[in-house]
């Protein structure tokens, strides 16, 4: 028996113990039919570029974060999410320096 939400653990069942793997799943389905819908229509564009596909699977990653998000409780592999979002924005920072660096002049640097 859970002492905070005086549940038993036998009466909730099977469905207790699966329901992080359901939402962890979900998760991932979502943001795997986001790259794969970005890549075709990235190649239907002809516009596919590592750069271009990489900014957009992020956003599709944070659209994922958002729409997934738990109410109250957030599990373990929610929390390590958070590493992988800022690794994901320091890679966006990275390519708009890069970008902005091409956009200079030589005589800036």
């Amino acid at each position: 028996m859970d002492c905070r939400t005086g549940v038993t653990f036998k009466s909730v069942g099977i469905v207790a113990d699966r329901m992080p793997v359901t939402k962890r799943r979900r998760f991932v389905h979502i943001h795997v039919a986001w790259m794969l819908a970005a890549a075709l229509v990235l190649t239907l564009l002809e516009s596919l570029t590592y750069e271009l596909f990489f900014i957009v699977s992020l956003i599709g990653l944070l659209i994922a974060v958002e729409l997934t998000a738990p109410f109250r409780v957030t599990p373990r592999w929610r929390r390590r999410l958070r590493w992988v979002v800022l690794l994901g924005l320091a890679g966006f920072g990275y390519i708009l320096l890069q970008r902005l660096l091409a956009l200079l002049p030589p005589e800036v640097f």
